[in-house]
């Protein structure tokens, strides 16, 4: 396990996930995941990175098993193509153009655009659009491609999503608003300079660069149709039940074969580094986020400093 995560490790500090933001840009509150501070950049410890996005792929895979669905939020410009593609990938909703006010707390009236996309394309195939001047038929037209362009990626989604996935917390602050108003839970990439505080699941990340942002994303949807393919798989095994029971009794012998086997692996496994081990302990150990107040006087900063 240890090597495993050494290795995302060394990734991640390829992909520049460690570089946060100017020192005097830093919310104070993100101190438990800052390494050092360089050239006036703060450096992110890229175990406790790994360590949590190990946790986030854990949720995510249990809420992608259950059938839900996760939202995808990145309206940067860095983020917006990486963000489309993994989440169509993972064959789930996504956000990347704009953040449409009242998205989930007014979800209802949403879902009436999204009708109304249907009801045009209705009118196309019936032929009801023809009878229509040419100046209506334009301003459909157009009606019809600004609600694709802002929804049309949730136009499948029929039911409020299970979480949020957001890139860069401080931009999409109304998204974050109206999930927490909502109970539902978020999971974020979080820079330096934003507050982890009202964020289920952290992940402290350069959220500007663009192979950052790949890297996270690469892990979060392998996790989700990983996810999945365990739903799909189970679906598969409740038709093959009758078939299994009567095979229950010769699954029993070789489990003394299957122990065999592991204890074996278990030996042959490359000798790790110590230090690398105890760094991810330390990495998965929880974070207690103080008030910014109790983080300054500990730095020993008084607010006239600040």
């Amino acid at each position: 396990m240890a090597t495993e995560n050494n290795t995302e490790v060394k990734e991640l500090l390829k992909a520049g996930v460690h570089f946060g933001h100017l020192t005097r840009k830093w919310n104070p509150n993100m101190a438990p995941y800052i390494y050092m501070e360089r050239n006036g950049i703060h450096i992110i410890n890229l175990y406790k990175t790994a360590a949590k996005i190990e946790e986030a792929n854990e949720a995510l895979k249990k809420i992608a098993a259950s059938g839900r669905k996760v939202l995808f939020v990145a309206t940067k410009k860095q983020a917006k193509d990486i963000v489309a593609d993994k989440a169509k990938a993972a064959n789930m909703p996504y956000i990347t153009e704009r953040w449409p006010g009242g998205m989930l707390t007014n979800f209802v009236t949403i879902r009436k655009a999204v009708k109304k996309m249907a009801t045009i394309d209705r009118m196309k195939q019936d032929g009801t659009f023809l009878t229509l001047s040419k100046k209506e038929r334009l301003q459909v037209d157009r009606l019809r491609a600004k609600l694709e362009k802002n929804l049309g990626s949730i136009s499948e989604m029929s039911r409020l999503p299970a979480a949020l996935f957001v890139v860069d917390t401080t931009r999409e602050h109304i998204a974050v608003a109206e999930a927490i108003k909502l109970n539902i839970p978020i999971f974020a990439m979080v820079d330096t300079n934003s507050d982890p505080r009202v964020i289920d699941y952290v992940i402290p990340s350069n959220d500007d660069a663009s192979k950052s942002i790949d890297k996270i994303m690469t892990a979060v949807s392998d996790a989700i149709i990983e996810g999945l393919a365990e739903r799909k798989a189970g679906k598969d095994d409740d038709g093959d039940a009758p078939k299994k029971k009567s095979e229950k009794k010769e699954a029993k012998t070789p489990k003394k074969d299957a122990t065999a086997k592991k204890s074996t692996t278990v030996s042959e496994a490359p000798a790790t580094s110590v230090s690398d081990e105890k760094a991810m302990k330390d990495a998965k150990k929880p974070v207690k986020l103080e008030s910014k107040q109790e983080t300054m006087e500990k730095a020993g900063l008084t607010g006239e400093e600040e």
